[in-house]
């Protein structure tokens, strides 16, 4: 059987200030998409509405504009594929083996709370699938919780973008939130590597996570190490 991965992207286009863009960060979908593809895993996206994806300025420029990332933006096929996802409702987690959030901060306004997404994820998981995530694509995980009441992350380890990037992004009075607080206030084994932006990808079981844009593809490969 082949296997199926799940992206989710974001709908949000900009932060509190509508004078700041915001959106997914290409290369986070684009980077694990070709490692997926390289195995043969059939892939597929899902947002918190469905529909169109905005994509994050500052993902559009070097270093992260590489080219593969330039090549998924100038191919219409492959962007067609942002114009037209698929709501949480539309989708059967049973025909997914792994679940993958991708970054930018605009997920840090759509993905916690997303009923469909949280949805998706517990029935992957205890079906014994993978949940991943990269970058901010981990505030997907914050309010996640298990048939149980237990929430996904508590005592498990994750990584995912640093406070200390926050603030060398110049972003950090632009957030809503901290997230690597608010993930360790969940109860999660918070992790990050010495060295900002560095690439850093961590598996604790069925649960993978990269710590920032340039993990994503580190992070699909320990999923498919895992498939």
């Amino acid at each position: 059987m082949t296997k199926r991965i799940l992206h989710v992207v974001t709908n949000v286009s900009h932060y509190d200030d509508p004078s700041h863009p915001t959106g997914l960060w290409l290369s986070e979908l684009v980077h694990a998409w070709e490692v997926f593809q390289a195995h043969g895993f059939e892939q597929a996206i899902v947002s918190p509405q469905g529909g169109r994806v905005p994509l994050e300025p500052r993902s559009l420029k070097f270093p992260s504009y590489d080219k593969a990332a330039k090549s998924w933006h100038n191919d219409p096929a492959r962007m067609a594929l942002l114009d037209n996802t698929a709501s949480p409702e539309k989708i059967n987690s049973a025909d997914y083996d792994a679940i993958y959030f991708t970054g930018g901060h605009a997920v840090m306004y759509d993905f916690p709370d997303s009923e469909g997404l949280q949805r998706i994820t517990r029935e992957i998981w205890e079906r014994g699938g993978i949940v991943s995530s990269v970058c901010h694509g981990y505030c997907g995980l914050l309010n996640t919780r298990l048939s149980d009441g237990s929430l996904l992350v508590e005592g498990r380890k994750v990584t995912g973008f640093a406070w200390k990037e926050e603030v060398l992004a110049r972003v950090n009075k632009l957030v809503p939130y901290n997230a690597e607080d608010e993930m360790k206030g969940r109860g999660a084994l918070y992790e990050k590597s010495l060295l900002p932006f560095v690439s850093y990808a961590i598996a604790d079981g069925n649960l993978v996570t990269g710590q920032n844009p340039g993990s994503a593809k580190a992070t699909a490969q320990k999923v498919a190490a895992l498939l």
